[in-house]
């Protein structure tokens, strides 16, 4: 069913993928309406048969109400998700006079590709990460970070670009946002109970109030089933967002190579940004739409990215780029350059080998790209 030849049809069966991952919200919310109504019916009082059969009616009757709420809360935060995401990374519109050389950059890669010119932004941070945002055309955004701006050479940050207008041309950013949208809901309801939030259901006081009145009416655990619901429907939730945004990020990177024809770049970009792309302010919640995870790496299911080796590695294998060595961050104290290697040349371009060679020499037998 997902079985793809080439570039395009990867896109259209993760499409495929992505669409039934957002189906799973649908059935996601309509569980947490029914640990909802659990938690109305046990405040009722009665058995446990007769408190499921309760919520079964209450949802029956009240899911058409709670898609209503949940499409108005879909359509503010659709509206407003530029101004909300701009809110919680930091990011501030720039022109061209304040970042030629980042604008240029853009504008000549759209231009030679027939792309439309999204806005360009900036997040006023050392470190190095991009991500790009939007829902609908021209409304599209792709933001940089200054600490990116500064590390990486021409051919680089082209390579970064081409990475994010990729998830502007595959969709990838209106279907991040949407996620975004529909977990938001679980987490406000998960946030709303487990911090008790104008809740005042307790499981063991209502179990005891049961026995007190002389019967077990099951209210108990039918709370604790509301909650292991609502608490699972929470986890699926960040997990089909983060698994959407795995999903893409190889796709994203073909897309650079593609728009680029440079793969090259596209790993040194790479390597680079995963030596220094903590940014320690970001929210947890805007990681899945940057280049690299802003935030501390997480393993296996709750990473929000594959790792930069697997997606090197497929760099290296479908593209026929050359991998570099894992660069370290940069060290605290300078100590000047090292006896065995030439010092750098002054002022030589970012694009030019930083070891005192001429472009025109042959390649060193052991040099960063192996």
């Amino acid at each position: 069913m997902f079985h793809a030849y080439g570039l395009y049809t990867h896109i259209q069966a993760n499409r495929l993928r992505s669409l039934l991952l957002l189906a799973g919200f649908v059935v996601l919310l309509l569980a947490l309406l029914f640990a909802v109504a659990l938690l109305f019916e046990a405040s009722q009082d009665g058995t446990l048969p007769q408190i499921m059969a309760g919520a079964l009616r209450d949802l029956e009757h009240g899911w058409p109400i709670a898609f209503v709420a949940a499409g108005l809360w879909f359509a503010i935060a659709y509206a407003f998700h530029q101004r909300l995401i701009d809110a919680a990374t930091g990011a501030a519109d720039v022109a061209r006079e304040d970042a030629p050389r980042l604008y240029n950059l853009l504008e000549n890669l759209c231009i030679s590709r027939g792309i439309p010119m999204p806005a360009l932004k900036i997040i006023e941070d050392g470190a190095l990460n991009a991500y790009a945002s939007g829902v609908r055309e021209g409304h599209y955004a792709v933001t940089v970070t200054r600490g990116l701006l500064e590390t990486l050479d021409d051919a680089e940050i082209e390579a970064v670009i081409g990475h994010e207008l990729t998830h502007i041309r595959n969709r990838d950013v209106q279907l991040m946002v949407v996620a975004a949208i529909f977990a938001g809901i679980f987490a406000f309801v998960g946030d709303l109970l487990f911090r008790n939030w104008g809740f005042r259901f307790s499981p063991k006081r209502t179990a005891e109030e049961g026995r007190d009145r002389g019967g077990a009416s099951g209210a108990g655990l039918a709370i604790i089933i509301a909650l292991a619901i609502i608490a699972l429907s929470w986890g699926l939730s960040v997990l089909i967002r983060f698994a959407i945004s795995r999903s893409r990020e190889f796709l994203a990177d073909a897309g650079s190579v593609e728009l680029t024809k440079n793969p090259d770049a596209m790993i040194s970009a790479l390597r680079k940004i995963e030596s220094n792309a903590i940014i320690p302010a970001m929210p947890s919640r805007m990681g899945a739409f940057f280049i690299e995870s802003p935030t501390r790496r997480a393993r296996a299911l709750f990473s929000t990215h594959p790792s930069v080796d697997d997606r090197v590695a497929a760099l290296v294998r479908y593209a026929g780029g050359r991998d570099m060595p894992r660069l370290e961050p940069p060290p605290i104290e300078d100590h000047g350059p090292s006896e065995a290697q030439p010092a750098p040349v002054s002022g030589a371009p970012g694009f030019l080998p930083q070891d005192g060679r001429s472009p025109l020499d042959p390649p060193a037998p052991h040099g960063p790209w192996g």
